[in-house]
C-alpha cells in the first residue's frame, strides 16, 4: 500500500474507535435523563446490555467474514448497521424502541473494533505496532473524555437524541477514507473458509440465555436460564472441536498466553467497563450533579489511559509484557477500592481519583496483552484471535453491566425495604429529573438517594473483586517480551513455510509495512 492509503485507512480506523469509543460514554451521561424522560429504571442495564450482547456475540462472526469476503465489504456493511442503530436510537420513543436500536448499532459495532485492531496487524510491523497502539490509545482516550462533555452539553442544551445522531456525518467520513485507502490482500487466497453458522448459533443463544438468567436470578427461571445456557456452552465446545474454522478458536486456548489474555480481558470488562457505565449514575443521582458533570467523572479514567496507553506501548520493546499487565492491574485494584470507598463516603474525590488509576491499569494493561497475542499467533490466525480476544473484553463487559444490574435491583428494594419504604411510595424517574413526580412524597426522596447509594455500593463491590481476580490473572501469564515472541512465530513460520515448498506448497504471506 502507498502511504496515501495506509494514512487514508489509518485515519479512518481511528475515526471509526472514536464513535465507538464515544458512543459508549455519551449514553452513559444521557441515560438518567433518557430514564427521566422515557421511564423504565429497570431497563437501564438493558441499553448497555443490547449493544453490548449484539456486539459480542458477532465479533467472532465478523472476523471469519472479513477472512472469507475481505475486510471492505464487511468494514462497510458494519458501520452501516452502526449509522442505522445510530438513526433509530435518536427517533425511539420508548425504552422498548430504544433498546432494539441499540442492539442494531451493537450489530455493527461488532464489526467495526475487531476489523480495526486486525487491520492495524495486517499493516504494521512489530515496532510500528507498538509505537501507533499508542495514538489509536489517545485517539480512544481523547474520544471518551469528550464523549461525555458532549453527551452532557447536548441532554442539557438540545436534546437527548443528538447523542445518537451525532455519529452519522462522522461515520460517512470514516466510510469514504477507508474506501478510498484500503487495498484487499488476502493472506492464503487458495485456502477456503467455512463459516461456522453452528457455532455462531450456539455462542449466541449460550450469552442471550446467561444474560437472561442474571436478570431473574432471584426467580426460580433464572436458574433454570443459566443452566440452560451452561448446556448450550457445553455443545458450543463440542462442536467448535469438530469445525473446520471454528468461532471459538478452542486450539488456541491450549496456549497459555492466549488463554490468560482472554480471562483477563473477561475480567477487566467486567470490573472496570462495566462500573463505568453505573458511575454517571451515581454522581448524577447521588452526589446530585448535573448530566455534563456527571459524565466529566469518567474524564480522569480516560486521560489516565491515554497516557498509559502510550507509555506501555513503549516500555512493550523493552519491557516484559507480564511485568506491565500485572502492574497496571495493581492500579486498577487501587482504583476501584477508591471508587468503593467513594460510594461509601458518597464523596467525589476520591470517585474521581480512583477513575484515574483505573484508567492508568487499563492502559498499561490491555496492550501490554493484545500486541503480546498478536506477536506470538501466526498470521493466518491473526483475525481470529484478535477478533477473540476482542469478544472476551466485550462479553466480559456485557456480563459485569448485567451483573450489576441484578446487583443494583436487588440492592435498592432490600435498602428501601429496610427503611420501611415500599417501592411504589417513590419516583426513581423523578430523582433522575431532578424533582419528585406525581404522587411521589417529598420526603422519601432523600430516602431514595441514600438506598440507590448503597445499592450502587454493592456494585462498585463486584467491581474491586474482578479487579483482584484479574491482577491473579495476570500474574499467572508466561514471562518474555514481545520481542522474543515475534522472533518465535518467525522462526515457526519459517519452517513451515520450508515444509510446504519442499512438498510443491507455497504461501503468500502478507508483508509488514
Amino acid at each position: 500500500m502507498k502511504r496515501p492509503h495506509v494514512v487514508a485507512v489509518t485515519a479512518a480506523i481511528m475515526l471509526s474507535l472514536f464513535l465507538a469509543s464515544m458512543e459508549v460514554t455519551i449514553v452513559g451521561t444521557a441515560m438518567p435523563t433518557i430514564v427521566g424522560q422515557l421511564g423504565g429504571l429497570s431497563a437501564y442495564s438493558w441499553v448497555f446490555s443490547a449493544y453490548l450482547l449484539a456486539s459480542t456475540t458477532t465479533v467472532p462472526i465478523y472476523g471469519k467474514l472479513s477472512d472469507l469476503f475481505g475486510r471492505r465489504p464487511v468494514y462497510f456493511f458494519s458501520i452501516a448497521l452502526f449509522l442505522v442503530g445510530s438513526l433509530l436510537a435518536g427517533s425511539a420513543q420508548s425504552m422498548t424502541q430504544l433498546v432494539l436500536a441499540r442492539a442494531v448499532q451493537g450489530l455493527g459495532a461488532g464489526g467495526i473494533l475487531p476489523l480495526a485492531f486486525t487491520i492495524i496487524g495486517d499493516m504494521f510491523s512489530l515496532e510500528r505496532r507498538a509505537k501507533i497502539q499508542g495514538l489509536f490509545s489517545s485517539v480512544w482516550g481523547l474520544s471518551s473524555i469528550v464523549g461525555p462533555l458532549i453527551g452532557g452539553f447536548l441532554v442539557e442544551r438540545v436534546s437527548w437524541p443528538w447523542v445518537f445522531y451525532i455519529n452519522v456525518v462522522p461515520g460517512l467520513i470514516a466510510a469514504g477514507l477507508f474506501g478510498f485507502g484500503w487495498r484487499e490482500r488476502r493472506s492464503r487466497p487458495g485456502r477456503a473458509v467455512r463459516v461456522d453458522f453452528a457455532g455462531a448459533a450456539l455462542l449466541s443463544g449460550g450469552i442471550v440465555l446467561l444474560l437472561l438468567g442474571l436478570f431473574e436470578l432471584r426467580n426460580p427461571q433464572g436458574v433454570m436460564l443459566i443452566g440452560a445456557s451452561v448446556v448450550v456452552f457445553i455443545a458450543l465446545v463440542a462442536v467448535e472441536r469438530r469445525a473446520a474454522d471454528p468461532i471459538l478458536p478452542v486450539a488456541l486456548f491450549r496456549d497459555r498466553l492466549f488463554l490468560v489474555s482472554c480471562l483477563h480481558g473477561v475480567l477487566v470488562g467486567s470490573a472496570i467497563f462495566g462500573a463505568a457505565s453505573y458511575v454517571p449514575l451515581f454522581a448524577q443521582a447521588v452526589l446530585r450533579t448535573t448530566a455534563t458533570v456527571a459524565g466529566a467523572t469518567l474524564t480522569p479514567q480516560m486521560l489516565s489511559w491515554v497516557v498509559a496507553s502510550i507509555i506501555c506501548s513503549r516500555l512493550l520493546l523493552i519491557v516484559s509484557y507480564r511485568a506491565l499487565a500485572v502492574f497496571g492491574m495493581v492500579m486498577a485494584v487501587v482504583g476501584t477500592s477508591l471508587v468503593l470507598l467513594a460510594g461509601s463516603m458518597r464523596s467525589a474525590p476520591p470517585l474521581l481519583l480512583g477513575m484515574g488509576l483505573t484508567g492508568a491499569g487499563m492502559g498499561f494493561s490491555i496492550p501490554a496483552f493484545m500486541i503480546a497475542v498478536q506477536s506470538a499467533v501466526s498470521r493466518d490466525r491473526l483475525g481470529t484471535a484478535t477478533s477473540t480476544l476482542t469478544f472476551s473484553r466485550n462479553i466480559g463487559g456485557t456480563l459485569g453491566v448485567s451483573i450489576m444490574g441484578v446487583i443494583l435491583s436487588a440492592g435498592l428494594a432490600a435498602a428501601l425495604a429496610a427503611s420501611g419504604v415500599a417501592a411504589g411510595d417513590v419516583s426513581v424517574d423523578a430523582l433522575l429529573e431532578r424533582g419528585v413526580g406525581q404522587g411521589a412524597n417529598v420526603l422519601a426522596d432523600p430516602v431514595l438517594t441514600s438506598a440507590l447509594a448503597q445499592a450502587l455500593w454493592g456494585v462498585f463491590l463486584f467491581s474491586l473483586l474482578a479487579s483482584v481476580v484479574g491482577l491473579v490473572v495476570a500474574m499467572l501469564a508466561p514471562a518474555g517480551n514481545v520481542r522474543q515472541l515475534e522472533d518465535r512465530r518467525i522462526a515457526e513460520q519459517a519452517i513451515v513455510d520450508e515444509a510446504l515448498k519442499r512438498a510443491g506448497g507455497a504461501t503468500d504471506a502478507t508483508p509488514a509495512l
